[in-house]
């Protein structure tokens, strides 16, 4: 198993990076929350999960170890496959994802593409005793997920865009983003970001 990769950052997509090691550049699949927190050129850890299939290998990509973790626990729930994990991840930090299952929150597990209500209980009852419980509890009035808008300009000034133009990335798609119904996909709002900041160019 490959539990983790270090090396400088040669290249950054809107769900992937490129982290050299030893020459070798690894392409490893992060969340934009991972994403926001690289650079280009800079060196990085991330935690890594490989998955395995016939005809693929797939290296996923984590800022820590508890969020890794998390991703494996998720899997263990019957028709959740890595895409389906990372996408929970992206929606949700692990604590959120620990609290939601904890209190039964259907509407947070909703608010993740590819799960509707049903698929929502189901859950509820398979990860009960598999996450555990929060390990930090969050601030009184304090989101319990970072807004849209943070980590959506986190993402494109770690891709290498300057300030002024992230700024008016994300409020070209804010539109969409208040269309969605639940809370708005940022891995959605990163592609349509970048469209609307190649045609500017």
């Amino acid at each position: 198993m490959i539990a983790f990769v270090s090396g400088p950052v040669a290249a950054l997509a809107p769900d992937s990076a490129v982290v050299e090691v030893g020459g070798i550049g690894i392409a490893v699949q992060c969340t934009p929350g991972t994403l926001s927190g690289l650079r280009m050129g800079r060196p990085t850890k991330l935690a890594t999960s490989l998955v395995v299939r016939e005809d693929l290998l797939t290296l996923y990509g984590f800022a820590d170890d508890d969020e890794r973790q998390v991703f494996e626990l998720l899997q263990t729930a019957s028709g959740v496959g890595p895409r389906l994990a990372q996408a929970m991840l992206a929606v949700h930090s692990p604590d959120a994802l620990r609290r939601a299952v904890s209190t039964g929150d259907e509407k947070a597990l909703i608010a993740v593409p590819g799960i509707g209500k049903k698929g929502a209980q189901k859950l509820l009852l398979e990860l009960k005793d598999r996450l555990g419980e929060p390990i930090g509890a969050p601030a009184i009035g304090a989101p319990v997920t970072q807004g849209w808008r943070d980590q959506l300009h986190a993402a494109l000034i770690g891709l290498g865009y300057a300030t002024r133009e992230a700024d008016e990335a994300v409020s070209a798609v804010a539109p969409q983003a208040e269309a969605a119904n639940g809370t708005p996909q940022v891995g959605q709002l990163l592609k349509a970001a970048l469209q609307t900041l190649n045609r500017a160019r």
